[in-house]
């Protein structure tokens, strides 16, 4: 049964562990990141773009493949299934769709509008039990089609969003999506450090967690962020193990065409990929 990320996330805060979100983009990928959350006894949080979401044919679809999942594969460990970047609209279809969890991304908006669409995705959301993340200071690089400049949160607009009541708060603290340049500045831990001192014990979240050294993951960690999230390393995994399987010619050998053969080195690729995240952030075990 599909959970609501407010106690996973708590719980972590608590722990001073963080709880991975893994995008999925179709059955592979989900498939993947619940096994690997299972084998590890670990909490996950499914992340869906709005784009993922029209990639596999809709919310309901999404929920009814991940429901399945979870009675057919057996999985115990609390998994949440969230909204990644989600706009007004798409938050409110989400809601209706059966999803645990969404993210109302109005940081490209004033803070005073930003305030009042937050304000009113909590009070519908948290209606049906279901966790809500904010986000405050757009996260640079683009996420299907979501452009954000990269910017450092105002630590004081943090608050603001936190007390409104939502379950975690993105802020931008010089984190980007997709990979990291060269001339990349690194994480803003004073300004993570101040966003935390203002906040209280709201879960934070890390946005663009692909390509962050681990030093510095265990550094924001010990400074409140409770969720990371993790897309474009899977993708570049998968998509390395997949050009692998068809660079070798294995798709030419007998039923080697079968797309589930073709598929099965970058699902394989995803899990493990997930798993040293996991091992990362400290949620092994943590189920």
């Amino acid at each position: 049964m599909l959970v609501s990320a407010t106690e996973m996330l708590n719980k972590a805060r608590e722990g001073k562990y963080a709880v991975g979100q893994f995008n999925i983009n179709n059955l592979e990928w989900t498939k993947a990141v619940l096994l690997t959350a299972q084998e590890n006894n670990s909490p996950v949080i499914l992340g869906v773009s709005e784009g993922a979401g029209k990639y596999m044919g809709g919310y309901k679809t999404i929920v009814g493949m991940v429901n399945g999942m979870l009675e057919e594969l057996k999985i115990t460990v609390p998994v949440a299934l969230h909204l990644d970047h989600g706009s007004y609209d798409g938050a409110l279809k989400v809601i209706e769709a059966g999803f645990s969890s969404v993210m109302f991304d109005g940081s490209h908006y004033a803070i005073e509008e930003n305030i009042a669409k937050t304000k009113e995705i909590v009070e519908i959301a948290h209606a049906k039990g279901i966790s809500v993340e904010a986000e405050v200071g757009s996260i640079g690089g683009e996420e299907d089609g979501v452009v954000g400049a990269g910017e450092v949160a105002d630590p004081a607009e943090c608050k603001l969003i936190a007390d409104l009541g939502v379950d975690m708060l993105a802020a931008g603290i010089g984190n980007i999506h997709g990979q990291y340049p060269e001339n990349w500045a690194g994480l803003s831990f004073d300004a993570l450090e101040a966003i935390n001192n203002l906040t209280g014990t709201m879960p934070l979240v890390l946005h663009g967690g692909t390509g962050i050294p681990a030093d510095m993951i265990q550094k924001a960690i010990s400074l409140g962020v409770s969720k990371i999230n993790v897309n474009t390393e899977c993708q570049l995994a998968f998509a390395a193990a997949t050009r692998e399987y068809i660079e070798a010619g294995k798709d030419l050998q007998a039923k080697g065409f079968d797309p589930r053969k073709v598929l099965a080195p970058g699902f394989e690729a995803i899990k493990a990929t997930v798993k040293e995240k996991m091992e990362l952030f400290g949620s092994v075990n943590k189920a």
